[in-house]
């Protein structure tokens, strides 16, 4: 990787941030008519020119209203729901009719994308979008660009219409893992957005590993981080695929580094270094986690499993789709990632190999010091309302509903989250909004667990259900749902995630506030310059001594500017 590469994207990065900043100049100045209402909480003056709000969760409007969104339609959804749900469309379905019906809103995309919010090709057409000025109702943004669009003055305050609509159920979904949600979105003391509420638990990795290529080898599962390595080294040296070519490796790794499945945080893990996240240092303060001295371990020790060819030589080029490909094609037998990999990618190694059994794993440690499990804070659903748009609170409404229909006292989960008469198709996803309870998956586990300690089944109820009638149809033989027996089975990941929380392993990024002004202007090319330095140092283009110059370095073009102001917001919050 050359170094001027870092130096285009930086310059992409700058030159992006100036036409946004222009237009954004501009939108303003061809705005200036458009006042929003600044009445306070409480208080029963709403915006509204098109139809009569309710002001309870779930009142109905009278007229009707609009709501316009932008989206992306990821490949699950457009292969795996659409084709299984005959007469409904992205524009016509059962969660498009229900806010109609229920809510008196109309909903309506300004465009839709194939891929989904984090593809490039969203990516692209969501930077034009903002840059235009020419916003949607509501826009789905990253917390970089809430924070640029914010201090454009081109969104609406949401503080009172979370405050005064959102429901119970809502709220508590909100709070389930405390604050951060709408910390994530709080900018100045006020709500600048709605999110969907992330899960901390969801990010938990672990260890997948292909348990026959362990028995073909007369290995045993990995007790350290010793463990794995030898794993790695005879998974690439000892033809565990048995085809008597050297065409196999321990470990697949993408060149974006970190990720919810080929990613490295959950090897870094086992150095005690948790890098891309904030953490607390010994002194109370707030520090990058790439920086610190743990992380240039874990480094030298990826150095040493590329140098002797555990890891693919071309990862560093390689994004996930094509390293997917690898354990598509049975040529890796190590994993790291999160509780959901066995839907993607490793179901599709086993549908090419039945005999391909992939495992979970706690993570381990290289020494007699306990992994502790890396949450990062990584909220990348943001719903932000178009100032001047007549109904700011519809969005949360549509939160409500969503929420209520699935988890609520009227919830319906068959009808509008997993219909078993379709397969246990995703409809969910017809929805523009899909809040969900952070915890709901392993809180599904733990009841399917009860049940099948007391042998009693027939208590499941809603999503629990759904997912035991997945659990009896491959046990009957559905091999397409091999990937749910590997998470919410008897030995599934999710009870590796309960003995997680019970060992107190969980470490939670401790920075979970918006994007701070030093980050909007120079984390993006900071994060470049990272990826490129540790891919550098990995595949031995530079020495483990370009870390220290790279921890300098980081500091000098932004880190400190931006660990102040991270600190700074730590602080007011520990003092609230």
């Amino acid at each position: 990787m050359k170094s001027g590469h870092f130096y285009k994207n930086m310059a992409l990065v700058i030159a992006f941030s100036l036409v946004a900043s222009l237009l954004a100049a501009c939108y303003r100045n061809n705005h200036e008519s458009i006042a929003s209402e600044t009445t306070a909480a409480g208080n029963s003056s709403y915006p509204d020119n098109s139809g009569e709000a309710d002001i309870s969760p779930l009142g109905k409007y009278n007229p009707d209203i609009d709501i316009s969104f932008v989206r992306g339609i990821d490949e699950d959804f457009a292969k795996n729901v659409l084709p299984k749900t005959p007469g409904e469309t992205i524009e016509d379905n059962r969660w498009l009719k229900l806010y109609k019906d229920e809510l008196g809103i109309n909903v309506k995309y300004a465009w839709t994308v194939r891929g989904n919010e984090t593809s490039d090709i969203f990516t692209q057409k969501m930077n034009v979008t903002l840059a235009s000025g020419d916003l949607p109702d509501v826009t789905i943004v990253n917390p970089i660009q809430l924070r640029q669009l914010v201090d454009s003055d081109m969104v609406e305050d949401m503080t009172r219409y979370f405050n005064d609509f959102a429901s119970p159920l809502a709220k508590e979904v909100f709070m389930q893992e405390g604050t951060a949600a709408l910390e994530s979105v709080s900018i100045n003391g006020k709500i600048m957005a709605i999110p969907e509420p992330f899960s901390f638990v969801e990010e938990a990795q672990f260890i997948w590993i292909r348990n026959d290529w362990l028995r073909k080898l007369n290995l045993q599962p990995p007790k350290t981080m010793d463990d794995l390595l030898r794993i790695a080294e005879a998974f690439t040296t000892q033809d565990p695929d048995g085809n008597g070519r050297d065409d196999t490796y321990g470990l697949p790794v993408t060149k974006d580094l970190y990720s919810g499945c080929m990613g490295l945080e959950g090897f870094f893990a086992g150095y005690h270094a948790y890098p891309n996240m904030w953490v607390k240092n010994g002194s109370g303060k707030l520090v990058w986690g790439s920086t610190l001295p743990e992380t240039k371990a874990a480094l030298k020790k990826l150095a040493d499993m590329y140098k002797g060819g555990l890891l693919d030589k071309e990862f560093g080029v390689k994004d996930g789709g094509k390293v997917a490909e690898t354990i598509t094609a049975g040529k890796a037998g190590i994993e790291f990632g999160a509780q959901w990999n066995p839907m993607y990618p490793l179901i599709s190694n086993y549908n090419n190999d039945k005999n391909a059994d992939w495992t979970g794993y706690p993570l381990v440690s290289s020494d007699s010091q306990k992994a502790m499990v890396p949450l990062k804070c990584n909220q990348t659903r943001i719903f932000a309302v178009r100032k001047g748009y007549a109904h700011p609170e519809a969005l949360v409404k549509l939160m409500n509903m969503h929420l209520e229909k699935n988890w609520g006292k009227s919830a319906d989960f068959n009808k509008y989250y997993m219909p078993a008469e379709n397969s246990g198709v995703g409809v969910w996803k017809f929805s523009p909004v899909v809040p969900s309870p952070p915890s709901k998956n392993l809180d599904a586990f733990l009841a399917i667990d009860e049940a099948r300690k007391n042998k009693n089944m027939n208590k499941l109820q809603g999503e629990p259900r759904t997912i035991q009638a997945n659990l009896d149809a491959y046990f009957k033989g559905d091999k397409t749902k091999w990937g749910w027996e590997k998470i919410y089975g008897i030995k599934g990941v999710l009870g590796i995630l309960k003995q997680y929380k019970e060992n107190n392993q969980l470490l939670t990024e401790q920075f979970v506030g918006a994007a701070t002004e030093t980050m909007v202007e120079k984390k993006a090319a900071m994060d470049m310059m990272e990826k490129e330095v540790f891919i550098k140092i990995i595949m031995g283009e530079v020495q483990l001594g370009e870390f220290d110059k790279f921890v300098s370095d980081w500091y000098k073009i932004g880190g400190g500017q931006i660990s102040a102001e991270v600190n700074e917001w730590y602080d007011s919050v520990k003092s609230k």
